[in-house]
């Protein structure tokens, strides 16, 4: 019974990682005969998991969503991933899935190992949770969206900008972001025939309409670059005299975003509140370069060089 009872688990554990598998394939790597297979495939049916099967040469089984969720089987490190995302999700920024992830989390630190359960409490004990004021968003409104964005389905809502202002958009959702304290929806904007960025929390009824459209591609590094300018009160543009593959090894990070001009060099957008941040994190590099914007920058690094240059004057002789 034991060695059933592994042979199942392993079963279930292949059916888990993948989409689907060929009958012989399948019998192969647990070492059955077909006739075994499909008795272990009845028993994980009784148990509430819904198991396809395909007839004919190419036939073969597929585990597929059901009505419930039975149990699943995790390696080590997903149940870690897993156990991490919750107490993340617990103090994140998505309204009314605190509750929920902690109740999760409690159900799934019960059953797990002792030396997993470690791991995991010794990451909380050493990271601080630092708690911010930005608003929160909520699940069903996240889930409309990225349904229509997967659909391309058009969405309808009203919008309210940073000044105040409302107005009505029809938009072609692309993709949803996030930067841990805000939630983006970036999309084509239909009526203005451009693409757009709007914060989620400042969306107000949104509606999928029903409407189908073509896929379409934003341009490259659009995403990064409209999400981190908004939270950014300087937009660097830099030109690199450096191939791409240079500078993205030596520096890169969220709101870096990098494009190739001629092979030789490449260009560089990037943003932050602080013009010395920012002309030490391009002076970083290493590199030679040339600032476009803003003119602030442009000023900041002229003022800087004359400072550096009085420096390194000899001392006046008494």
């Amino acid at each position: 019974m034991a060695d059933t009872t592994a042979r199942v688990l392993r079963l279930l554990s292949l059916l888990q990682a993948h989409r689907e598998w060929p009958g012989p394939e399948l019998a192969e790597r647990l070492e059955v005969s077909p006739r075994t297979l499909r008795r272990d495939i009845d028993r994980l049916r009784e148990l509430g998991y819904p198991v396809h099967a395909t007839t004919g040469p190419a036939g073969g089984y597929r585990l597929e969503a059901g009505a419930a969720m039975p149990p699943l089987l995790l390696d080590d490190e997903e149940a870690v991933a897993i156990a991490v995302g919750l107490r993340t999700a617990a103090a994140g920024s998505v309204t009314g899935i605190e509750e929920t992830s902690l109740r999760a989390l409690a159900k799934l630190e019960q059953v797990l190992p002792s030396r997993l359960r470690r791991r995991v409490n010794t990451l909380q004990t050493q990271t601080v949770t630092v708690r911010g004021r930005w608003p929160t968003v909520d699940p069903d409104t996240l889930a409309l969206l990225a349904q229509a964005s997967r659909d391309h389905e058009r969405l309808r809502f009203g919008y309210r900008r940073r000044d105040g202002t409302r107005s009505a958009r029809l938009v072609e959702p692309y993709r949803l972001a996030s930067t841990g304290r805000r939630w983006y929806l970036v999309g084509w904007d239909v009526e203005r025939e451009d693409w757009r960025t709007f914060r989620v929390d400042r969306l107000a009824a949104p509606l999928a309409t029903g409407v189908r459209s073509g896929p379409r591609e934003p341009p490259p590094g659009y995403v990064e670059e409209s999400v981190v300018a908004p939270i950014s009160r300087y937009r660097a543009v830099v030109t690199v005299h450096a191939p791409l593959a240079v500078v993205a090894e030596r520096f890169s990070g969220p709101g870096w975003v990098l494009e190739d001009l001629d092979g030789r060099s490449c260009l560089l957008r990037t943003g932050g509140d602080s013009l010395e941040w920012l002309a030490f994190s391009v002076g970083l590099l290493g590199l030679d370069f040339t600032v476009h914007e803003p003119p602030e920058l442009v000023d900041h690094i002229r003022l800087l060089v004359t400072r550096l240059q009085a420096s390194t004057e000899p001392p006046l002789r008494q």
